[in-house]
C-alpha cells in the first residue's frame, strides 16, 4: 500500500513502484506484487490501484490544515479501513508527513486493539522522505521511531541526525531521485546560457505545486515579471506540474501576456534558463542541478508564518542554501516577498554575468551532496529487506 498526497510525492511513489517491480527479489517471487493506495495520476499510470486521488487534497500551512480537519479525518478513516481490508505486507508513506504520520499512528493504534488469534496481521511501515524534523519540532523523531520500521531519507546529514537522536531507529540514506531525473543537467559541463545583447533572457517562474502556494505566489511573480521586463529584455515561462494547477494559474492572471504557461517539461526549460524565481522546496534543488541562479520565495498565511517563526530553527528555507550553509539563492520570505524586491534581485543577476557565474560555481558543491543516480532502486531494496526474516526480527523502536 502506498500513500502520497502531493504531486512531488506522487512522482516519487511512481518511481518507487517501477523500482520495486525491477527488484530481483520481486521478479523471482512466486506471485507478482500488487500495489494499491492513494496518490495521484503518476501512481495510477505506474499500475497502482487507486482508492482516491489524495494529491487533490494537498494543503500547506496551519490555516489550510485547520480549515480542512473534518475532510482529512474522513479521508484518514477511509484509508485506515482500506489498509485493514486489504492487509498489505508493507505500507509505504511517501512525503506528505503531517497526514502520513497520523495515518501510521492510526494503523498502529488499531493493530494493538485487534491483536489476537484471528487478528495477526502485522505490516511493516516505511516513510519515504523525512519530514524536516531537524529544522523544527525535533521530538517528532521519537514519534516516527515509534510508528515506522524504516525511514528513507534524501540527504546524507539526515541519517547522521537521526543516528544521534534515535540510534534504535532504522534510517537509510538513499540519495535524491532528482539526480536521475535530471541526469543530463548534472552531467552537462556547459553553463546554462546567459543573457546577452540582442538576446532575450529566459526567466522561469515556479510558484509551487499546491493550491495555496499558487494563490500567494502567482500574482507576486507576475508583477515582478512586469517590473523586470520594463528594465531588461526577457522572456518569462511559468511551469506547473499538472493541468489543474495550470488552470488555477490562468485564473490568477497567468494568461500568456506576461508569462507563457507550460505544464511539465521543467528540465528542458531550466536547461535554457538564465534565471528562476522559485517557491522554496524541491524545485530549488532542480534549479541547482541545472545550475540556474534562482531567487527563492515563500509566502503563507499570517497565522502559519507566526507559528513557523517560533518553531523553525534553521537559517535558510531553500535546500541548496541549507546544504551550502550560505544564501547562494537569495530568499524573500513573507513580507519581504514583494514584486519590488524580487524584481530588484532578479535585475541584479541579469545585469551582472559575473554574479551568475559565481552562483553556478557554488552550485556544483550542492549537487555533490545529493548522492549518485539510483535512489529509487536503493529505496526499493531497503523496502524489500523489510520482508526478510533477518530484518523482520530486528528490535522495534519504543518510547
Amino acid at each position: 500500500m502506498l500513500m502520497a498526497g502531493e504531486p512531488s510525492g506522487d512522482l516519487l511513489a511512481a518511481e518507487l513502484v517501477a523500482a520495486l517491480r525491477a527488484t530481483p527479489a520481486i521478479q523471482t517471487a512466486e506471485f507478482a506484487p500488487q500495489f494499491f493506495g492513494a496518490g495521484g495520476p503518476r501512481m495510477a499510470a505506474a499500475g497502482v490501484g487507486m482508492e482516491l486521488d489524495l494529491t487533490a487534497h494537498a494543503v500547506v500551512g496551519f490555516t489550510d490544515v485547520l480549515t480542512n480537519l473534518v475532510r482529512f479525518h474522513r479521508l484518514m478513516n477511509r484509508l485506515v479501513d482500506l489498509a485493514f481490508a486489504r492487509r498489505p505486507d508493507v505500507i509505504i508513506c511517501v512525503d506528505f508527513s503531517g497526514f502520513n504520520r497520523r495515518f501510521a499512528r492510526a494503523v498502529r493504534n488499531r493493530l494493538r486493539t485487534e491483536q489476537g488469534a484471528f487478528h495477526n496481521w502485522n505490516p511493516k511501515l516505511a516513510q519515504f522522505v523525512s519530514p524536516q524534523v531537524w529544522a523544527s519540532r525535533p521530538r517528532r523523531a521519537d514519534a516516527m521511531a515509534r510508528d515506522f520500521d524504516l525511514l528513507l531519507c534524501l540527504f546524507p546529514f539526515e541519517k547522521s541526525w537521526y543516528a544521534r537522536r534515535r540510534p534504535d531507529f532504522r534510517v537509510e540514506f538513499v540519495g535524491h531521485p532528482i539526480i536521475e531525473r535530471h541526469a543530463q543537467a548534472v552531467s552537462g559541463s556547459a553553463d546554462p546560457p546567459a543573457s546577452s545583447p540582442g538576446k532575450l533572457a529566459l526567466v522561469v517562474l515556479l510558484p509551487g505545486s499546491r493550491v495555496g502556494e499558487l494563490k500567494r505566489h502567482v500574482p507576486v511573480m507576475l508583477e515582478a515579471a512586469r517590473r523586470i521586463a520594463a528594465r531588461h529584455p526577457a522572456r518569462f515561462v511559468m511551469v506547473l506540474p499538472d493541468d489543474r494547477l495550470a488552470a488555477l494559474a490562468r485564473g490568477l492572471g497567468a494568461d500568456g501576456n506576461r508569462a507563457e504557461l507550460q505544464v511539465g517539461g521543467l528540465t528542458t526549460v531550466l536547461a535554457n534558463a538564465t534565471l528562476a524565481l522559485a517557491c522554496t522546496g524541491t524545485v530549488t534543488l532542480e534549479c541547482a542541478l541545472a545550475r540556474v541562479p534562482t531567487i527563492a520565495i515563500y509566502r503563507t498565511s499570517a497565522l502559519t508564518y507566526q507559528i513557523a517563526r517560533r518553531l523553525v530553527t534553521v537559517q535558510y528555507l531553500a535546500m541548496p542554501n541549507l546544504l551550502a550553509s550560505e544564501p547562494i539563492f537569495p530568499e524573500f520570505i513573507q513580507g519581504d516577498a514583494t514584486p519590488q524586491k524580487l524584481a530588484a534581485a532578479a535585475l541584479a543577476l541579469l545585469e551582472q554575468p559575473e554574479r551568475r557565474r559565481a552562483v553556478r560555481a557554488k552550485l556544483a558543491g550542492v549537487v555533490a551532496q545529493l548522492g549518485e543516480p539510483g535512489a529509487a532502486a536503493r529505496a526499493a531494496s531497503a523496502i524489500v529487506s523489510l520482508l526478510k526474516p533477518a530484518t523482520a526480527n530486528q528490535p522495534k523502536a519504543t518510547t
